[in-house]
């Protein structure tokens, strides 16, 4: 056995710079645009092991199991996820399909900043709430490119649309992840959610048309921003607090969806924004072909529905995958569960981070049927089939998709390794501690916290297994609430979700934009910060000002 040491130094500064390198070193490597993003996580990973094993003194053996552990799980099921919804992407593109879609969006509205609204925020929630994981930004950055957004755009703002329904993602996961860890109960702590993501919901659309366009742009089609955000907020905060957590975003990504559509049949902006580009400087706009003029004829109703049946297929084949019970009867057929050697149940988390000694799993869970990825296939497929694409032309296309996916699927599985090696070995846990000594601040770097877990791990989900309970500890000793905490962890959370390192190669290999990832981060990194640091002073005034914390649900 192994127990974790978070301070290692003997020096809880010393310590907190050591547990920050390896992180830090991938950020600026990738941020520099010197160095390409799988060699960056390359190097990064390779840091990673000498932090663990000669800082943090975690046997070499451990510290090399786990990060060949997150490789694989980089892999199954991320990258899976990942290369099957640019399969679906091509095969619409080679069959026309995506040509049509295009005249489909365009014939609701040829406004760049509307069609931002419509597929980045309120289509990308809706699979957020399906599926997940990396879902919602590979398919909105690869519809947005289709649609002819600038590469920067198309990556940038997908990830910037993606944060305000990530707490609820795949039909509530996060939050039974986090009330695993806690104890709370997930009902309530998703009502807690539900009162901190809505005004951020409304925040959020804005925020993205002002990325795009600017202050002007933005302003002009004020009315419709509203209309999404109220009609994405609201049944937000009704949903988690009087029906469940898990339905959240599917009910009002669906609304949403709706009540933009609707609006716009009655509004129109008094002048069209038709530049792909971002308002400021966007080098991506140089790397772009001529676009052809849009198709303005109308779809017939058979034109229409061929648009748009693969993304029917896999609305429907996403809300069966998300199922509990689906994953339960699909996990059932086959399931393979691999405890690494040496390496499971070997480390103990140890308090303050845990209540007690516990020891960490290291599995590897092949439950091939019910990942996200393979019903992504499996929808591919079926579109093809019912878009009359044989058998040969679909493997053509798989084997084009792997050679076009390749590069992000190392870098994928890289970051999952540096993720994997910093939970089991303790250097995430240093790093939270150090928020967790702030004292009466804590309201406001607790949340911060839960945008630094979601940074380094890539999941909300993990992040609020990796800190819930510190949360929930760190609270209770400052006589704060909880609840309040444990749900500012996932809530803070969503706004590290963009500049992530494995979302960010997503959006890339998405948009078809390798070897940028530096430039993609450079654009999102304040956004994100400071989305996180509002969400942070709401957190406050929650706890000092209108504690309305403890209401629970009766």
């Amino acid at each position: 056995m192994w127990n974790q040491i978070y301070d290692p130094l003997h020096s809880p500064v010393l310590s907190t710079i050591a547990a920050a390198v390896p992180v830090v070193t991938l950020l600026v490597l990738i941020a520099s645009g010197r160095v390409q993003a799988h060699i960056a996580a390359i190097i990064a990973v390779i840091v990673t092991n000498l932090i663990t094993i000669f800082v943090f003194t975690m046997p070499a053996n451990m510290s090399i199991r786990a990060s060949i552990l997150g490789i694989v799980t980089g892999f199954f099921p991320i990258g899976w996820i990942v290369l099957n919804v640019i399969f679906l992407y091509q095969v619409t593109v080679t069959t026309g399909r995506f040509e049509l879609l295009k005249r489909a969006v365009g014939g609701v509205t040829e406004d760049r900043r509307l069609q931002l609204l419509l597929i980045a925020f309120s289509f990308g929630a809706f699979f957020e709430g399906a599926s997940g994981f990396g879902t919602p930004v590979a398919i909105t950055g690869a519809v947005l490119i289709g649609l002819g957004f600038s590469p920067l755009a198309a990556s940038g703002l997908s990830l910037i649309a993606n944060t305000a329904p990530v707490a609820f993602g795949a039909l509530g996961t996060p939050i039974q992840g986090l009330a695993s860890v806690t104890g709370l109960d997930p009902y309530i702590l998703g009502a807690m959610v539900g009162r901190q993501l809505p005004l951020f919901s409304l925040i959020v659309p804005f925020w993205v048309v002002w990325a795009f366009a600017g202050w002007r742009g933005m302003k002009d089609v004020w009315p419709a921003i509203l209309v999404t955000g109220v009609s994405f907020a609201v049944p937000q905060f009704v949903i988690s607090n009087f029906v469940n957590p898990w339905i959240v975003d599917i009910g009002a990504s669906l609304i949403s969806m709706g009540a933009l559509i609707l609006f716009l049949r009655v509004w129109r902006p008094k002048q069209l924004w038709l530049s792909p580009a971002l308002r400021g400087h966007d080098e991506s706009g140089a790397t772009m072909a001529t676009a052809k003029p849009l198709d303005k004829t109308p779809l017939t109703e058979s034109e229409l529905f061929s648009a748009l049946l693969p993304w029917i297929i896999v609305c429907v084949v996403m809300l069966i995958w998300g199922n509990g019970a689906f994953k339960t009867w699909a996990n059932g057929i086959f399931v393979w569960n691999y405890p690494v050697p040496e390496l499971h149940q070997m480390i103990n988390k140890m308090p303050p981070v845990a209540p007690a000694p516990t020891k960490e799993a290291a599995v590897f869970g092949f439950t091939y049927l019910s990942f996200t990825g393979t019903g992504m296939l499996i929808a591919a497929i079926i579109s093809g089939v019912l878009m009359g694409v044989g058998p040969g032309r679909l493997l053509v296309e798989y084997g084009r998709t792997i050679r076009l996916c390749a590069i992000s699927l190392i870098t994928i599985s890289a970051m999952l390794a540096i993720g994997t090696l910093t939970r089991l070995s303790g250097v995430d846990a240093t790093l939270g501690l150090a928020f967790a000594a702030t004292g009466v601040l804590y309201p406001f770097f607790g949340t911060l916290l839960g945008w630094l877990g979601v940074a380094l791990t890539g999941s909300d989900t993990s992040s609020n297994i990796l800190f819930g309970n510190l949360q929930k500890i760190t609270s209770q000793q400052l006589g704060l609430s909880p609840i309040l905490m444990a749900a500012a962890n996932s809530s803070g959370g969503v706004m590290g979700k963009m500049i992530d390192a494995q979302s960010i190669v997503v959006a890339s290999t998405a948009t078809n934009w390798y070897g940028h990832e530096g430039t993609i981060l450079r654009f999102v990194f304040w956004h994100s910060i400071v989305l996180a640091c509002l969400v942070g002073v709401f957190v406050t005034l929650q706890a000092y000002v209108y504690p309305f914390t403890e209401l629970v649900l009766k």
